[in-house]
């Protein structure tokens, strides 16, 4: 297993929240997973990379989880309620699936 932060985004590359509802740049979640832009959407398409968001509550109030899981990959992105990335890590088990408690939300 490794564990180390992904490569950055590029410095257009936007996560917008609206209303609860949050769309973000490919390119982002292409970086922290090592796919290009459009692989992600291809993937995400033919449901090869899955993801789950959550909202903060009590002391989280006001920011996201975003998880995305591919292979044998977690990216993970807290966000605040602008879009800005507050952490980010990513958890790579290399030609291994995930364990299924990675999957799990609040972890």
């Amino acid at each position: 297993m490794n564990a180390h932060l992904p490569q950055p985004a590029p410095d257009n590359a936007a996560i917008k929240i609206d209303d609860g509802a949050v769309e973000i740049d490919a390119s982002i979640v292409g970086a922290g997973l090592g796919l290009e832009p459009q692989e992600v959407l291809s993937l995400m398409r033919a449901n090869a990379i899955t993801s789950v968001c959550e909202h903060g509550v009590d002391d989280d109030a006001g920011r996201y989880r975003l998880t995305f899981f591919h292979k044998g990959q977690r990216l993970r992105l807290i966000v605040d309620d602008c879009g800005r990335v507050v952490r980010r890590s990513t958890i790579d088990f290399g030609d291994r699936l995930l364990p299924a408690g990675m999957h799990r939300t609040g972890e």
